[in-house]
């Protein structure tokens, strides 16, 4: 119970992070709960900007806002383990393949910093019969321990699973 307290004050001490974007930016929220209650969520803005398009190669994160994911629950992505807490989503797309990266710094504007990533996953690719004019996030619940993270942007679909410890 006392862990459960500790996590519960961690995620509301990143809230004003998450929540500190502009009141008229496009939030949205995706959440995938696993068979034993517990949730993983991200917390993205859906706006298409086209000066924030993703570029081949480097790290790219949907209208240059913070994507954030929440865990109330351990994970494990990659064969790297993820304490519950809150991190930064950011994707690095290449023709045929995508990247999800998984970094410890949440601070709203900060710039990408490689040093802070705790986990890079590869996701498999597949191109979208109509083009997503903003950039969309979803979860898919494959098992009882496997949440499958999917961004769609433009033709291009992305996915990769995360899997709670």
């Amino acid at each position: 119970m006392r862990v459960l307290a500790i996590v519960v004050a961690m995620l509301w001490s990143y809230l004003p992070l998450v929540f500190a974007q502009d009141a008229n930016s496009n939030s949205a929220t995706t959440v995938c709960t696993f068979e034993d209650g517990q949730e993983i969520s991200v917390q993205y803005n859906n706006s298409a900007t086209p000066a924030n398009e993703p570029h081949n190669g480097k790290p790219w994160r949907a209208a240059n806002s913070p994507m954030i994911l929440f865990t109330q629950t351990e994970l494990t992505i990659n064969k790297v383990d993820i304490a519950p807490g809150a991190y930064s989503l950011w994707f690095i797309p290449d023709k045929k393949n995508w990247t999800m990266v998984v970094n410890k710094n949440v601070k709203a504007d900060s710039p990408y910093d490689q040093a802070q990533d705790l986990v890079r996953e590869p996701m498999e690719v597949g191109e979208l019969p109509q083009p997503s004019k903003q950039p969309d996030l979803g979860f898919a619940h494959m098992a009882s321990k496997t949440c499958n993270l999917r961004i769609y942007y433009g033709r291009t679909g992305a996915w990769a699973d995360v899997n709670e410890k």
